[in-house]
């Protein structure tokens, strides 16, 4: 997605693309399991955004199909692997590039919704 502005963030994919973001920016501080990503996620916001395990996972995979983040298997403390995640070069630039269509699209959003009260 090249930001032109804030039609690059669909009404249709909003949603989706604010998870992507979150993730991202989550990763931007660090390497993490799943779990802990939406502990996190969960935590920094006040309980307002939270991921179930049907949300969360096709997010990671598909971040990390394009690139934006890299998966590696790890032995947890109980000996059970678990799946360490962690935002690429490519995935900062990527939440670089969100972070501006995001705060633009807030700006429209509440350069019309400010005006009315």
């Amino acid at each position: 997605m090249n930001p032109k502005g804030p039609r690059e963030l669909e009404i249709q994919s909003l949603t989706r693309q604010c998870n992507e973001t979150l993730v991202l920016f989550i990763l931007a501080d660090g390497d993490k399991h799943g779990y802990q990503l939406s502990l996190e996620i969960e935590e920094r916001s006040d309980g307002l955004f939270r991921f179930n395990h049907g949300t969360l996972y096709p997010i990671l995979h598909k971040l990390e199909k394009d690139g934006w983040i890299r998966g590696t298997w790890a032995r947890g403390g109980s000996k059970r692997r678990r799946k360490l995640y962690a935002l690429t070069a490519k995935g900062r630039r990527h939440a670089a590039a969100q972070r501006e269509a995001w705060q633009r699209f807030f700006d429209a959003f509440f350069g019309i919704v400010g005006e009315m009260i």
